[in-house]
């Protein structure tokens, strides 16, 4: 071979490398070859199945369901179970509630009652707070623009504070939760996403709020389960014996709400409150490109959580800005084994994610396509009731 024919073939083959860099960098969407055709559910809306192996280095079958979304073509929103705190639900019945294209489980949450377990907040609400700082999805969704997600770290602790007594000095009070179960000694505040009424005990104080600013219309000593006001909302201290800020927290007192957010990647406050949702998950994997592996900060457990295979939820973005849901199912050895995070952060360079959070998983994990369940949970009575979904509507 002459050293002209060499030099002709590095050049070819200089170019054709230079040319697959440029499609990588470009923003364009990921290679999707090895998930074949797309099932088209709504403009902007594709589903895709894949049981590709080599995403769980051959120790298994694997099963994932993905989710393709055009931001500018369809809205993602967190919603309640039944439209309440207390009230879980099945993702199916949630979709088919709301109408949506497609739909995923949502945040972590307490079974035995439904609470969610992490922050989060539904259409504008923050109905769940946290002091712990774990990965979190925050969903901007303007009326006339594309739909944005934020990755973050985050926590939220909420507070009360009014003028009153003799001096008309100013009280802060901390509060212990929102829309969560009383505690002793603490005081918490219930939205009208929480129930019809504080299901709380006979005893201790409530507070009846509302209007605009805030004022107490009621208050109500040693009588649980109060009602909620559709604009207000309700202060609930358990105990029997009043700290004196409270002491002074009477009838006509205007009362201001502050949430005070932590943001492990300095998201404003300004957005955060702008925010329509934000969903909780546990692992933050990707965060502008960056892959993440100090789950320690989420107080995560590698044996039992990170290195371990379960059924996982994961939502994303990829670097073209589609959004991506996926539903991988486990437990089940003869089906799909399940993912790590290791599995995860693969799955997430083949999808070319530049952001992603693993969400609930386990037996809650659920996706809703054209009003059927598309993939396997793996619980033997079948879809788990969950706190709150992610569903996908046209726009």
């Amino acid at each position: 071979m002459s050293r002209r024919t060499v030099r002709a073939l590095w050049m070819r083959s200089l170019a054709a490398t230079l040319v697959l860099l440029s499609l990588a960098c470009d923003g364009r969407a990921p290679d999707a070859s090895w998930l074949g055709e797309p099932d088209r559910l709504a403009p902007g809306v594709e589903f895709y199945r894949s049981n590709e192996a080599t995403l769980v280095e051959h120790v298994g079958p694997i099963a994932i369901h993905l989710l393709r979304i055009d931001p500018a073509a369809a809205r993602v929103a967190s919603v309640l179970g039944n439209d309440r705190v207390l009230d879980a639900e099945a993702v199916l019945d949630i979709a088919r509630r709301h109408n949506a294209v497609a739909a995923i489980n949502g945040g972590f949450f307490n079974r035995a009652n439904g609470e969610p377990l992490g922050l989060l907040k539904v259409d504008g609400d923050l109905v769940s707070d946290t002091p712990t700082a774990r990965g979190v999805v925050i969903v901007l969704s303007p009326p006339g623009g594309p739909t944005e997600l934020i990755f973050d770290r985050l926590s939220a602790r909420a507070s009360i504070s009014f003028a009153a007594g003799e001096s008309d000095a100013e009280h802060v009070v901390p509060l212990g939760g929102v829309d969560t179960t009383r505690e002793r000694g603490k005081l918490m505040l219930y939205t009208h996403r929480y129930s019809v009424d504080t299901d709380t005990a006979p005893t201790g104080t409530e507070w009846v709020l509302d209007g605009d600013p805030l004022r107490v219309t009621r208050v109500r000593p040693g009588s649980g389960s109060t009602p909620i006001p559709r604009r207000g909302v309700v202060l609930s201290y358990g105990g029997l014996d009043l700290p004196p800020a409270l002491a002074a927290l009477s009838v006509g007192t205007e009362v201001r709400v502050k949430t005070t957010w932590r943001s492990s990647f300095d998201v404003p406050a300004e957005t955060l409150e702008a925010a329509r949702h934000i969903i909780n998950g546990a692992g933050l994997l990707r965060r502008s490109g960056v892959r993440l592996t100090n789950w320690d900060e989420e107080s995560l457990s590698p044996t039992g959580f990170v290195d371990a295979r379960h059924p996982r939820t994961l939502i994303g973005v990829d670097r073209a800005g589609a959004i991506w849901l996926a539903a991988v199912d486990g437990r089940q050895p003869d089906y799909s084994i399940g993912m790590t995070f290791a599995d995860l952060q693969r799955l997430c360079d083949r999808l070319h994610l530049t952001d992603a959070l693993n969400l609930d998983g386990g037996g809650s994990t659920t996706m809703v396509v054209r009003g059927q369940v598309a993939n396997r949970p793996s619980d033997l009575i079948g879809a788990r009731p969950v706190s709150d979904a992610v569903i996908v509507t046209s726009r």
